[in-house]
């Protein structure tokens, strides 16, 4: 049997805190960790990258681009995980007279992906994508229609995406460097940028990926270096969601801790929905972009009265919906439950076959084991709709990105 104790709203406030953390999205340009490094700034469709605008979150559609409804349908669930820019693959030209019918629904910026025909550069730029990555290095006589595909991309008011891969680097430099070495890498990709530069286009941001993410920050780290072109951040086939998870945090919070980068791609062997939602979580645990629903949890031990990690999954599972920024702590013990659970909006501590619910660490009811999880979901739901409510009716969207974050003082840092 539950045992409630009723409280009021201002006790459940810290001194000098509001209630709860409100909800909203306001742009978030600046990072707690490092000063950005000062990068031009162009527009993909309404999205801005670089120049001091907020990190975007990009993907890449698996469906084949020729099925429009599939793809579609795709792209709407990136929108909806937080997804800001998409990229379709254009390999043939059904694929390329697909893109029309996409452009025209959807939620998202389209970027078109076209390697080899710079035939299908121009389609995609007449269908009315925001932006063109296209690789000079494997486009036919790239030197002839280089400069035409820089005058449409102008005409239009699209921006381009150029650079290199590990795995497509030009022949004679991978001979001279002796790999895909972050110098060769970055060579390629200045060679890339003179050539449209040389004919006064400037609207592009570069890509220097690689599957290693040591090779990869070395290689972003020595061309934000060498200019100021906006940088697309991404660690190449970095393999299946696990693995490629890790060498994606690894990367990006390396650069983006130093103020480099101004949108990413997380590249993994899964669902695009779920790069997505690592992207997003890489920025908003880097106090990039400000946070929905986040779970504490202990890792368990022996100290453990209760299932902490079933907890946690029931949990997690239970809230993946919510948007507002509420934080719940899933303690198994008394050692740092309580203190943990104080810190959060909601959380439990659990021992002897009970779990105490706190709020805004207050303990407000405790209940039976097997009641820890719809008791935690129910108080989270409720607290949820009331930031969402305070949010609406101020007008006002101000939300926690996290925990505090003191800036780095003192010294110089080359890309400051």
């Amino acid at each position: 049997m539950k045992e409630s104790i009723s409280i009021q709203d201002d006790e459940l406030t810290a001194s000098g805190e509001t209630e709860f953390r409100k909800t909203g999205a306001p742009d978030i340009s600046e990072s707690p960790l490092h000063p950005r490094r000062k990068s031009r700034r162009i527009m993909v469709g309404p999205v801005p990258v670089g120049g001091g605008a907020p990190i975007s979150v990009q993907s890449m559609t698996n469906t084949p681009t020729v099925d429009v409804n599939a793809t579609l349908r795709q792209i709407g669930e990136l929108a909806q995980a937080g997804c800001d820019i998409v990229r379709v693959a254009v390999p043939s030209q059904d694929d390329a007279d697909a893109l029309p019918a996409i452009v025209a629904k959807s939620p998202l910026p389209v970027i078109a992906d076209i390697h080899f025909q710079s035939k299908y550069v121009f389609q995609a730029i007449d269908a009315g994508c925001a932006a063109v990555r296209v690789n000079p290095g494997n486009i036919r006589k790239f030197d002839e229609v280089g400069p035409s595909i820089c005058k449409a991309a102008t005409d239009a008011g699209i921006s381009l995406r150029i650079g290199v891969n590990a795995g497509s680097l030009d022949k004679e430099l991978y001979a001279k460097y002796g790999g895909p070495t972050p110098e060769a890498l970055v060579a390629s990709a200045l060679k890339e940028a003179r050539m449209f530069e040389d004919v006064g286009f400037h609207d592009f941001k570069i890509s220097v990926k690689h599957h290693d993410p040591v090779t990869m920050v070395q290689t972003y780290r020595l061309l934000a270096s060498k200019g100021d072109w906006p940088l697309h951040l991404g660690v190449t086939e970095a393999g299946p969601a696990w693995q490629g998870t890790i060498k994606s945090c690894l990367a990006f919070g390396a650069l983006l801790a130093e103020g480099i980068g101004d949108t990413i791609r997380v590249s993994l062997s899964a669902p695009p929905v779920e790069e997505v939602k690592v992207g997003c979580k890489i920025l908003e645990y880097l106090g990039l972009r400000q946070r929905h629903f986040d779970i504490i949890s202990c890792p368990s031990c022996g100290r453990a009265q209760v299932d902490v990690i079933e907890l946690a999954k029931q949990v997690t599972e239970g809230l993946k919906d919510i948007k507002a920024p509420i934080r719940v702590a899933v303690m198994g013990c008394i050692v740092n439950g309580p203190g943990e659970a104080r810190e959060a909006d909601l959380g439990v501590a659990s021992g002897n076959g009970k779990g105490q619910i706190f709020i805004k660490g207050k303990v407000i009811e405790t209940v039976p084991e097997d009641q820890i999880v719809p008791t935690l979901l129910e108080h989270a739901r409720e607290i949820a709709g009331r930031m969402e409510s305070e949010s609406a009716a101020s007008g006002t969207p101000v939300v926690k990105s996290g925990p505090v974050v003191v800036p780095i003082t003192g010294g110089t840092h080359p890309n400051a």
